[in-house]
């Protein structure tokens, strides 16, 4: 989703730029990969190195390995990197190595919270970009503030918005709706992932008792990561996710069908946050389960609230949502659609 509308940007730039796409295969589920890569109409990545699962170690050392090699075949003049993942670091790590430049999309975001791999990613990243194109006024002060040379940071605004704004018609015409039997603003979509509260029984628990005390009220759409589906199985609560008959657990699905549920959810209940930017610009209400957030505009201006892992908060949340008594809120400065185009434009005066 951030990589599509930069590919889109350079291509109206061809005669100045050769833009080669490296698709890391961190995500190593192939099916999904190829639905968001027809999604969002990117063409097959010129390079795929197929790294995998793995520890987090693991998986950024064999990142570094083959992106190593593809750097001294290619010889870029920059590599684009974008978010908080292993990728983002073990890229850039590489690159600067090897003495190339680095433009960190997403940048200056913190959460401050360093039990978090991402904030590590997303700081040493930063730390060692030549450019640094961010979302929000909060990425420009944390990175001021951590020393970084004013010159370097640019207030771009949200590539994820470029994707929805660029995708949001086509998305609108996908039947998930009929497929799944579902009302507009009838339902409760649902997306957690991060291991804080998938990799323990305590917090699996703790959901399906919100999922239990939500069920009379709303039908609870969850699209289920493997990761997520795997530790239900584990801790032997799927015959208890399966008692709950409000709930509709469901395998993973493209991006302009979750686009299309998201619009239409009567809220939205996560933990990402890419999520939490999407539902503020769409204005769906949106709980996030984590103590804290990188994005804090989508609190700030936006519809998000950060509820950390209080289940009966969660709860009265979602019920006063259910209820019509929801946060309403604006959508952030810049972020128009126009991001990858600023992003490119800054490029070319500064690369041509």
């Amino acid at each position: 989703m951030k990589v599509a509308p930069l590919h889109k940007a350079f291509c109206h730039h061809a005669s100045l730029f050769r833009n080669v796409i490296v698709h890391t295969g961190q995500h190593y589920d192939d099916t999904m990969s190829k639905v968001f890569f027809d999604d969002l109409e990117l063409p097959h990545p010129d390079f795929f190195l197929g790294v995998g699962s793995g520890t987090h170690a693991v998986q950024t050392a064999r990142i570094m390995m083959e992106f190593e090699k593809v750097l001294t075949e290619q010889e870029p003049q920059l590599v684009i990197v974008v978010g908080d993942v292993n990728s983002t670091v073990a890229c850039s790590l590489v690159s600067v190595k090897l003495g190339v430049p680095v433009a960190h999309v997403e940048a200056g975001l913190r959460s401050f919270d360093r039990t978090m791999p991402e904030e590590i990613n997303r700081m040493l990243t930063d730390a060692i970009s030549e450019y640094l194109f961010v979302t929000e006024p909060s990425g420009v002060e944390n990175l001021l503030r951590e020393g970084v040379n004013e010159n370097k940071i640019f207030l771009v605004g949200n590539v994820m918005i470029d994707s929805l704004n660029l995708y949001r018609k086509k998305a609108q015409t996908r039947s998930v709706l009929k497929t799944f039997g579902l009302e507009a603003k009838q339902f409760m979509l649902v997306t957690l992932h991060r291991p804080s509260n998938v990799d323990e029984r305590s917090s699996l628990e703790k959901i399906l008792s919100i999922f239990e005390r939500l069920e009379d009220r709303t039908t609870i759409i969850f699209p289920v990561h493997p990761r997520t589906r795997k530790m239900l199985d584990s801790f032997g609560l799927s015959r208890r996710a399966a008692r709950i008959k409000a709930l509709k657990l469901m395998d993973p699905i493209g991006y302009l069908e979750f686009l299309n549920l998201m619009e239409h959810a009567k809220l939205v209940l996560t933990d990402s946050g890419g999520i939490q930017e999407e539902t503020t610009f769409l204005g769906i209400p949106c709980l996030t389960m984590r103590e804290n957030t990188e994005r804090p505009i989508t609190v700030e201006v936006g519809t998000n609230e950060v509820c950390g892992v209080d289940d009966k908060l969660i709860v009265q949340k979602s019920l006063e949502i259910l209820n019509g008594k929801q946060k309403t809120g604006q959508v952030p400065e810049l972020w128009d659609g126009k991001t990858a185009e600023r992003i490119v434009n800054i490029l070319i005066t500064k690369l041509t």
